[in-house]
């Protein structure tokens, strides 16, 4: 496990301001006997794209590490292949084996809420990270600020341009909570500035493949454009692989920590501004759910602050790129001691 560097500075911060995450959760839902070592269980939605892959890597990790410390005893992993029904069969089969705790990246907002309240309510700690539910009847939500992200993405794209151009907007799937809410936080900065005029607008996979398609034909109907605003990314990856494809002039573009659009950025030198989704949230779920079990107070809102990557620190990443997949994300380091200052928060 990686361990806490540049970004213990961020989480210091967060805790100091933590006051305003969330209200405190006192271990909801939890209720009944549970003894350590506890049994987990965690429901994905898919387990195909890399960044789950990943993140499955790292509650995995984190799951050996309480293993060690005599906290957790078994790991019961599933797999719900983008269906959000075969999701809820599976969480209720966690509640029908009697898990301590299950951890949920919600493959939707609202139809999870039933099988979620049936867990609680029969005392299993229910932690929901990443793609979250619309519903409070669990013991913590783990995320970032996605309204945030696509707010602070918009408000770089605004300055590079000088408040004036053309852009391209590429979202991740519709109906996703993670792609819907950092559409909606660009919208008040774009409403802000009419001068930034949205030639065309797109959804697609967190995928390199379907993005660059879908930039190629944007790029036909759109001779001239002076960004793409992209929300994630694999699809900046994919739309710079289309403008370079047609020989198009790189523009400035927005994206995620996804290791092929880092490389891209530093190769070609373009523009880029970027943050991160961290895969380590599923690891920071599991802590979490341990923490509740042990009767310990936990946020009902674990707000986790979004690093930034910009030509100030893009090398470090670059740097690490041995240590992840070709087709991966390059996530900033973590340890428990980190998560236990997350979980100051009030």
């Amino acid at each position: 496990m990686t361990r806490v560097s540049y970004f213990a500075a961020g989480v210091a911060c967060m805790a100091l301001l933590a006051g305003t995450a969330g209200a405190q959760a006192a271990a909801k839902c939890i209720t009944g006997a549970h003894k350590a070592p506890y049994t987990l269980g965690w429901a994905n939605i898919y387990s195909v794209p890399t960044w789950m892959k990943q993140t499955t890597d790292t509650i995995s990790q984190e799951v050996d590490a309480l293993k060690q410390q005599g906290l957790v005893s078994k790991l019961m992993i599933t797999d719900a292949q983008g269906n959000a029904n075969t999701q809820i069969q599976q969480i209720q089969s966690m509640i029908d084996a009697k898990v301590d705790a299950i951890l949920i990246d919600a493959g939707s907002a609202t139809a999870l809420n039933r099988v979620i309240a049936d867990a609680c309510a029969k005392g299993i700690a229910v932690i929901n990270f990443d793609s979250l539910v619309d519903t409070d009847d669990l013991t913590a939500k783990v995320n970032t600020d996605q309204g945030e992200w696509g707010k602070e993405a918009a408000e770089w794209m605004v300055n590079q341009l000088g408040g004036k151009g053309k852009i391209i907007v590429m979202n991740g799937p519709a109906g996703i909570s993670v792609s819907d809410d950092r559409r909606k936080g660009a919208e008040p900065v774009l409403k802000a500035h009419p001068d930034i005029k949205i030639l065309a607008e797109t959804n697609t996979e967190y995928n390199v493949a379907p993005a660059q398609e879908a930039m190629t034909n944007l790029l036909f109907n759109n001779p001239e454009i002076d960004g793409v605003l992209s929300l994630g990314g694999a699809l900046s990856a994919g739309a710079i692989l289309a403008m370079d494809k047609q020989g198009r002039a790189l523009v400035p573009t927005t994206g995620e920590n996804y290791r092929q659009f880092l490389e891209l950025w530093k190769k070609k030198g373009l523009k880029g501004w970027a943050t991160m989704q961290p895969n380590w949230l599923g690891a920071l779920a599991a802590y979490t759910a341990v923490e509740a079990l042990q009767g310990k107070d936990v946020p009902a809102y674990v707000k986790v602050p979004l690093p930034i990557i910009d030509d100030n620190n893009l090398a470090t990443y670059i740097a690490r790129t041995k240590d992840f997949p070709t087709d991966g994300y390059i996530y900033s380091p973590y340890d428990q001691a980190m998560f236990a200052k997350l979980l100051t928060q009030k």
